[in-house]
């Protein structure tokens, strides 16, 4: 059964991060919608991106052509590298990893140089879907919020319910519902309703 709370609960557990940075944007056809392709730089994934399944890393280490290499996210989070064997990645920062496989491998080579990078975005996916101009799949570079989102879709279209948008949203304890009313927002009311949107979320426009 889903539940509903409000967004000053999620405000709380997800703070807004607003980043106006050129993102990565992939939009993959939807009930009909054609595919498109928006600004793309790899080269913008934040410091605060979490990665995530099917993410595409490029590992490398100075002086040691063997132990450079280009790896995916597998779907369970981890992903297999030389001397390091299988690593959870899934949700740490690119830093983060970073600095795991370099203590790991420096039991092998104590002077060893790690670089991790993103080479491919595409564990951040957002859906948007219903009375948009250009519903879809999204795969973004950067959290964006409800508002952010809706943009990307290039906004709503003539006929839709501007007060009863709805964010679905799945964890681990099942799914929720999350209310969403654009017209307060656009008029400067109830923004902690404005959530950053986290992988998978669904936002539906009736």
């Amino acid at each position: 059964m889903n539940n509903s709370i409000n967004g000053q609960q999620f405000r709380a557990w997800f703070p807004g991060v607003f980043i106006c940075s050129a993102i990565l944007v992939v939009i993959t056809s939807s009930a009909g919608v054609s595919a498109q392709t928006k600004s793309v730089d790899t080269a913008s994934v934040d410091r605060l991106y979490r990665l995530g399944p099917e993410d595409e890393l490029e590992i490398s280490v100075w002086k040691e052509e063997d132990l450079n290499k280009i790896v995916v996210v597998r779907p369970d989070g981890a992903i297999s590298f030389p001397l390091v064997g299988e690593i959870q990645v899934s949700g740490k920062s690119v830093s983060q990893v970073q600095t795991e496989i370099r203590k790991k491998i420096r039991s092998y080579i104590p002077e060893a140089v790690v670089t991790v990078s993103v080479s491919k975005v595409a564990g951040y996916r957002i859906y948007i879907l219903g009375k948009v101009k250009n519903p879809g799949e999204y795969v973004l570079g950067s959290y964006v919020d409800v508002m952010q989102a809706l943009t990307l879709a290039d906004g709503l279209t003539p006929y839709a319910s501007e007060n009863d948008i709805k964010i679905f949203r799945h964890q681990e304890n099942g799914k929720i519902v999350i209310d969403f009313d654009y017209s307060k927002v656009t008029k400067g009311r109830d923004l902690n309703q404005n959530i950053t949107l986290i992988s998978g979320d669904i936002v539906v426009v009736p």
